[in-house]
């Protein structure tokens, strides 16, 4: 009897500092993120990118296409790659070309505002909550925006993608043959 008076207070004991050492460690895990901002990167590596590695440098850059990433203290954590256009693509074909199209738009007409929707077709993150981060960051850019209305995803076909996007506030719009559209809303 009396070693269990003296066993329990010590477990309690050793639970409670193990609570105040794990609260301490989630608090500073996620401090990178308060001093992190975005910045549109002229590169990045594309072996790196999980959903579409087999698009280059080029086609990433071309035809009003951004590449934008989170930086913190001169490291980039997570990535965020989109085009614009003005109706919803289901393939990665098509985005080319809507992208295209609207970059061709806006060039005649001698506008910067390419496009009405943004669509975000890869995000990957190398850091704990980067990829949560950059999607937050990236729809503020875009609601500040004059000329776009709608943040729209080209994702892949998987599970992942799916829980990711509904986590984040997305709404399902269509799953299609290869790909599915998810909406953020503005």
């Amino acid at each position: 009897m009396i070693f269990k008076k003296k066993f329990k207070p010590r477990i309690k004991a050793r639970i409670r500092k193990n609570k105040q050492i794990l609260n301490k460690n989630i608090d500073t895990f996620f401090d990178w993120v308060k001093g992190a901002e975005l910045v549109e990167l002229k590169e990045c590596n594309v072996e790196e990118d999980p959903v579409r590695p087999e698009l280059d440098l080029i086609f990433r850059r071309s035809y009003g296409r951004k590449i934008y990433g989170v930086k913190y203290k001169n490291e980039i954590c997570a990535i965020m790659c989109f085009g614009f256009t003005n109706e919803i693509p289901k393939t990665i074909h098509e985005f080319d070309l809507m992208t295209r199209d609207a970059h061709l738009q806006s060039s005649s007409r001698r506008n910067q505002n390419v496009g009405k929707i943004a669509i975000a077709y890869t995000v990957w993150s190398k850091k704990k909550g980067g990829g949560k981060l950059i999607v937050k960051e990236v729809f503020k850019t875009i609601r500040k925006s004059s000329h776009l209305n709608r943040l729209i995803t080209l994702s892949p076909l998987t599970d992942m993608a799916r829980n990711f996007h509904i986590r984040n506030g997305a709404k399902e719009l269509s799953v299609n043959d290869e790909t599915q559209n998810f909406e953020y809303k503005l």
